[in-house]
């Protein structure tokens, strides 16, 4: 972009000039003589200026929690003519920073945040070199690379609601402490393999033959937490919602012993341990998942333990055919005539109906 008041100038003091000539208005030449200097100055200065300018971006981070600062730091550096005035345009910008006139070097800070999740793509920044009068100016578009930030659904604590007893957080962490897989079953026996624990060695048949053999188990079903996120059906601010809310129950209960989340595109659900060394994989998946996606229902398959399902749109119970565990309702808002056992990021949790007898929100027999 450029701004044509320098040669407006010029010309306009030329036509003063001749007009000086013509009449003889010596009255006139003073004037004409100022604005042709000032537009050739103006002109040439920012036209010099503009030259080898470039403006470099550095992102404290490449990922941020939503309503989170980002640092951002925008160094201009100018040619071999320091620049007269200007100002950096760049999209985390609210309006154009100004540069202070005749400094080679500047450097503009930026606080972003950013209120929503998923992936931002941020185009180069770009300098306006322009005259203290504003004569003449010169965008200079910046030529480096795009950058991305990826937002991440921001984590928030789990509320008890009042009266929640053990329906409520409470019965969640005692849940999430069951966690693991339950071998319970004996499915047989096989030669002692070396760093067997001694329990698992059948004594009896070593007492009668000699030989050792060891037991083995079979497995009941992974019976850690499982958080589901559905985002089908809803709109833009409630799936933001139902996503917030499972990577803050997610991070609730692998904390407190473990879990897994399925989130929507996902073929199996991905295992968080206390040790969250893989929460920041899945993170990015919560914050990546679209609107109108649901989970693959397949993938729960033989789960027996606590599963959590956060609906991105009202519903009263969860999908059939999902288990054997106990089940927890999360949605955004809240449902009349519910009682609520627990709120996170703007959603309530509520106890839904187990299908069997013996499971409860709280793992105790009811």
């Amino acid at each position: 972009m450029r701004r044509h008041g320098a040669t407006g100038t010029v010309l306009l003091g030329a036509g003063l000039l001749i007009a000086a000539g013509l009449f003889d208005g010596e009255a006139l030449y003073v004037p004409a003589i100022v604005l042709l200097v000032l537009g050739l100055i103006a002109g040439v200065w920012v036209r010099l200026a503009s030259r080898g300018v470039r403006v470099e971006r550095r992102l404290a981070a490449t990922r941020v929690q939503e309503d989170e600062p980002l640092l951002v730091e925008l160094d201009v550096i100018g040619g071999r003519v320091a620049p007269p005035a200007g100002e950096v345009h760049d999209p985390l910008l609210r309006s154009p920073a100004r540069l202070a006139a005749g400094r080679r070097r500047s450097r503009v800070r930026i606080r972003a945040r950013f209120s929503r999740r998923g992936r931002r793509t941020l185009a180069p920044p770009a300098v306006l070199v322009r005259d203290p009068l504003g004569l003449s100016e010169r965008l200079v578009p910046g030529t480096g690379p795009q950058d991305e930030v990826l937002v991440l659904p921001r984590v928030e604590p789990v509320l008890e609601a009042p009266a929640a007893g053990a329906r409520g957080a409470r019965g969640l962490r005692r849940t999430a402490r069951r966690g693991g897989a339950a071998e319970v079953d004996l499915a047989g026996l096989r030669a002692h393999r070396p760093g067997t624990p001694a329990s698992r060695i059948a004594w009896p048949l070593y007492s009668r033959t000699g030989e050792l053999h060891e037991r083995v188990l079979q497995d009941d079903g992974d019976q850690r937490p499982v958080v589901v996120l559905d985002l089908r059906g809803a709109t833009e601010a409630d799936a933001d919602a139902a996503a917030r809310a499972a990577a803050s129950l997610t991070v609730h209960l692998a904390e407190r012993g473990g879990c897994a989340l399925l989130a929507p595109g996902d073929r199996r659900p991905a295992l968080i341990e206390p040790g969250l060394r893989a929460w920041p994989h899945a993170h990015a998946r919560l914050a990546l998942a679209r609107t109108g996606e649901g989970p693959a229902l397949g993938a729960l398959a033989g789960r027996r333990g606590l599963l959590v399902w956060v609906s991105a749109r009202p519903r009263n119970e969860p999908p059939r055919g999902l288990g054997a565990g106990a089940r927890v309702l999360v949605v955004p808002g809240r449902l009349a005539g519910r009682p609520a056992a627990f709120t996170v990021a703007g959603c309530t949790g509520y106890a839904a109906v187990a299908p069997r007898p013996a499971a409860s929100l709280a793992g105790s027999p009811t």
